[in-house]
This record gives structure tokens, C-alpha cells and sequence, in this order.
């Protein structure tokens, strides 16, 4: 259980912990955050970006002198694990940019990730190194070749101590799968197997194996002009290896399972929410688009996100959503100017907190958004670095429509709609949260008594 979670809007106070990243008043489009995820134990965070690279943090450990100081996260690893290609068959560019990242739990003393770009998935180990070997036989200190003749008696290499070495290495490449962008990637609870997702065709991998997978769903009609809709996202369930969700562009939810035959072409359950005929307009189908499907770290729920809104699916109801959250709805009136400016398709993801009891999702003007699903209350907060003191209490944000505005509100017509949270994740036992702001990633957590 994650403490502190009875009331957790009204006991919960986040403060701001740590940003990363540079003040630049010009940000380079390849310093842009692109995905964020912490590992199974919340003490390494990985972020990646649409430069191809991914650096993680550590966290430190909590010093003994400053009890109420909880350990910072520091950059303990950076490499480049994508680089930009060209397919020259289609005469496409393939971007570099990390689209997710996803952590294997810890088997051994080295950490094991999956990355991904639009086609290419990547398994990497790091690991550490502060020992190295010296006195070789065939060879000296720097590496080059000794004469043989020269060499009349043997030696038994020893391991000297060094200074910490942090080695990322790929140790696998998936690639050749995907005729379209992959959107997403989930590991299997069986840990042997993963599966990767595009807008047409989900396919699963054994890690043993690179030059091979099996296409598990694959809703590509045989004539393209029928395609109504595309695969957004997908993911395995966290307890049943058989089990998994995708959701479409439709906002539909199909729930799948492995065991009743080898394509998956036929769902084991379909969640749809019918649509009330007289919110209908021009946008709905833009906006019931799903850009993020979660389930439950208990597997009992689904979680989805929408442009407007969050809704948590029980498995055993299919027909409408248990939960509905609106996360921004005073854009309703603005879809307008949002579709001429894109934003509309802007891919906002979701998550849960440890205990399922709080979800987390991203709006814009860096705003973010958390519902208390016991209690109901929901908090707007803010990722700036105006209120970026140590420990500083983030202020609920509120928005006002229309009317009079009070002191505390910001008017909708002022929201930066260039700022935008897409990207956060929570800790998987603690209140600390890690949010995606352009080129920065902030770290939140609650206020240590």
C-alpha cells in the first residue's frame, strides 16, 4: 500500500523535488522528452527523447543525517540507443525519437530495458563495472600485442579495482516487423516474452529470439480503402501471460486472450461506451480516439485516456465505463482553434498510482491532473519552474470559462497550448511522481512531515 492514501487529496501535499534539464529559451527539437518510466522497485527512472537517446537516474540513498531529506534522482546513465535511418525500398526517413521504454524486473546485479522507435525494439543491459583486468599474457598494459619471443614465463591476470563504470550495451535488435509506426510496447508477466504494437498489427517476440515474431492481431483489410480505424495502444495484463488489451482510434477497448486461438482476430470482450447523439459534432470521433490504455497494477480495472477525458473500465463491464473523469473540459469550445493548431491529436497518457486509488494524466500550460478515485476530488497542478524552490507546495491551479475571473484562476483563452504534459509516471510504491515538460522532467513528491 502506498502510504498516506486515506483522503489522499486532502492529506496528500506535493512539492516540487528536483527538475533536470537546461533553461534554453529555444529548445532543440531532439532534447524533446518523449517517454518516462520507472523501474519495478521506483529506484532508477528512464526518460527518453526524440533524439534517439535515453538517460536514467538513479536515486541516491537517503543520507542518515537529513532523515526528512528522501534521496534525489541523478543521472546514472546515458547512451544513445536509437539513430535516424532510411528506409530506402518506401524512401521514408525513420526517426530516432524513443517512442517508450520499458524496464524487465531485476534478475541479476545488470538492468534490462526495452526501447523503442517507430520500427526498431532494442534490449538493453546496464551494468556496472569497477574492477578491470591487468597483467595479460599476450599482450601489455595498453592493449597492444607482445612479441612472443620476448614472453618466458606465464602470468595469472588479476582484477584491480577502478574507478565506476556505467555500460549500456544492446544485447538484442527486433527489427524488420513493422510495416507502421510502432505505439506501443508491454512485457509479458512470463517475462520471456513481449509484444510490440502499430497502427495495424500487434506482434509477439521471445526475447531469445530477434529474427521472428508472431502476429497475434492484425486488423489490415484486404482492401485499405475499408480501414475505419487503427490500433492506438496496447498492453499485457499484469498477472494472466494469456491475457492483453489494445484500444483503436474508434475509442474501443478489445480485451484478448492468447489461449483461445494463435491470431487474435476474434476479441474475448469489447468495451464501448455508446455515444449520447446530442454531444455529436464534426470532432467526436477525433476526440473518443484513446492515446493511452493502462491496466491496474490488480488487473481488475482498464484504464483509458481520450482527449478530454479518463475513464476506468471494470473487466466484467463492458458496456460503459465505471469511472469517468473530465480532465480539461472547458476546451470543449475550443476544439475549433485546437484542430486548426493540431493540438486535437496531441497523445496524452495516463497512469495509476501503487494503489490503484489515484490516477495521473497531462493537460496543457504544463498543467496535470490527478482524481482521488475513493473520495472523488480531483487537483489541478503545475510543472514550472517558478515555484521550483526545494520542497516548495505546489499550488492547486484552477481555470475559469468565462465570467469573472478570481485572483488564484487562469483565464482559458491564456493557456499555452505549445506546453503540454504527455508524459508522466509514478513510483510504484511512493508518492513520488516524475512529469515530462518539453525539454525538463520534474520530480514531485508528497511533504515529508
Amino acid at each position: 500500500m502506498v502510504p498516506g492514501l486515506g483522503n489522499f487529496m486532502q492529506d496528500v501535499l506535493w512539492c516540487f523535488s528536483q527538475v533536470k534539464g537546461t533553461i534554453d529559451i529555444g529548445v532543440a527539437e531532439a532534447d524533446i522528452i518523449s517517454t518516462v518510466e520507472f523501474n519495478h522497485t521506483g529506484e532508477l527512472l528512464a526518460t527518453g527523447d526524440k533524439g534517439g537517446r535515453v538517460v536514467i537516474f538513479q536515486r541516491e540513498q537517503e543520507s542518515k543525517n537529513q532523515p526528512h531529506r528522501r534521496g534525489e534522482y541523478n543521472v546514472y546513465s546515458t547512451f544513445q540507443s536509437h539513430e535516424p535511418e532510411f528506409d530506402y525500398l518506401k524512401s521514408l526517413e525513420i526517426e530516432e525519437k524513443i517512442n517508450k521504454i520499458r524496464w524487465l524486473p531485476q534478475q541479476n546485479a545488470a538492468y534490462f530495458l526495452l526501447s523503442t522507435n517507430d520500427k526498431t525494439v532494442k534490449l538493453w543491459k546496464v551494468s556496472e563495472r569497477d574492477k578491470r583486468p591487468e597483467g595479460y599474457n599476450l599482450k601489455d598494459e595498453d592493449g597492444r600485442l607482445r612479441d612472443p619471443s620476448m614472453i618466458t614465463m606465464l602470468r595469472v591476470p588479476v582484477l584491480r579495482p577502478m574507478d565506476l563504470m556505467v555500460e549500456a550495451t544492446p544485447r538484442r535488435v527486433f527489427a524488420n516487423a513493422h510495416t507502421y509506426h510502432i505505439n506501443s510496447i508491454s512485457v509479458n508477466s512470463d517475462y520471456e516474452t513481449y509484444m510490440s504494437a502499430d497502427d495495424l498489427r500487434i506482434n509477439l517476440w521471445n526475447f531469445e529470439i530477434t529474427n521472428q515474431s508472431f502476429n497475434i492481431v492484425d486488423i489490415k483489410p484486404a482492401n485499405m480503402e475499408e480501414l475505419t480505424e487503427v490500433i492506438t495502444a496496447a498492453e499485457f495484463h499484469p498477472h494472466h501471460c494469456n491475457t492483453f488489451v489494445y484500444s483503436s482510434s474508434k475509442g474501443t477497448i478489445r480485451l484478448c486472450d492468447m489461449r483461445t486461438s494463435a491470431l487474435c482476430d476474434r476479441h474475448a470482450k469489447f468495451f464501448e461506451e455508446p455515444e449520447d447523439p446530442s454531444n455529436r459534432s464534426f470532432f467526436s470521433e477525433i476526440i473518443s480516439s484513446i492515446s493511452d490504455v493502462k491496466f491496474s497494477h490488480s488487473g481488475r480495472y482498464i484504464m483509458t485516456r481520450d482527449y478530454l477525458t479518463v475513464k476506468v473500465w471494470d473487466l466484467n463491464m463492458e458496456n460503459r465505463p465505471i469511472e469517468t473523469y473530465q480532465v480539461h473540459d472547458y476546451l470543449r469550445s475550443k476544439l475549433c482553434s485546437l484542430y486548426e493548431n493540431d493540438c486535437i491529436f496531441d497523445k496524452f497518457e495516463c497512469v495509476w498510482n501503487g494503489s490503484d486509488s489515484v490516477i495521473m494524466t497531462g493537460s496543457y500550460n504544463n498543467f496535470f491532473r490527478m482524481f482521488d478515485r475513493n473520495t472523488k476530488r480531483d487537483v489541478t497542478l503545475e510543472a514550472s519552474r517558478e515555484n521550483s524552490k526545494p520542497r516548495a507546495i505546489l499550488k492547486p491551479r484552477k481555470v475559469c470559462i468565462g465570467g469573472k475571473r478570481r485572483k488564484d484562476e487562469i483565464s482559458v483563452d491564456s493557456l499555452d497550448f505549445s506546453k503540454k504534459i504527455l508524459h508522466t509516471a509514478w513510483h510504484p510504491t511512493e508518492n513520488i511522481i516524475a512529469v515530462a515538460a518539453t525539454n525538463n522532467l520534474y520530480i514531485f513528491q508528497d511533504k515529508v512531515n
